[in-house]
């Protein structure tokens, strides 16, 4: 096996959606964001695959999470915050105002115009 051939062991998450091929499928843009970020940090080595295993296992395992996989990449991405902040690599309040201007930013966007943070209104 090449290096460019080599699978990183994220790319074989339980529970990960996909395609017939068996790629990895993301529902939205930020999805795959996430997941290559995740590989990134990963690759990097600031965690370890199974602290990450251990994070998305019991974010997916909550209570009142989707039971048909669809909030899969929202726990992905929950499981990854927490991960950031747990080993004190990112700022929980500064996280959740980052996602919360996201959040408005989507809000303040016309249908099928790309989301950037600058149409955050608050910003």
């Amino acid at each position: 096996m090449s290096a460019c051939e080599v699978v990183s062991p994220l790319a074989q998450s339980p529970g990960l959606p996909r395609s017939a091929d068996g790629e990895p499928v993301f529902p939205e843009p930020w999805a795959a964001d996430a997941f290559a970020m995740t590989v990134h940090l990963h690759e990097r080595g600031l965690f370890a695959w199974g602290e990450w295993a251990e994070r998305l296992s019991a974010e997916l395992h909550k209570p009142g999470r989707a039971m048909d996989g669809s909030d899969y990449f929202d726990c992905w991405v929950a499981a990854l915050s927490e991960l950031l902040v747990a080993k004190g690599i990112g700022d929980a309040d500064a996280i959740l105002a980052l996602q919360q201007s996201w959040q408005r930013a989507a809000e303040a966007t016309p249908h099928g115009k790309p989301i950037v943070l600058e149409n955050d209104p608050q910003r």
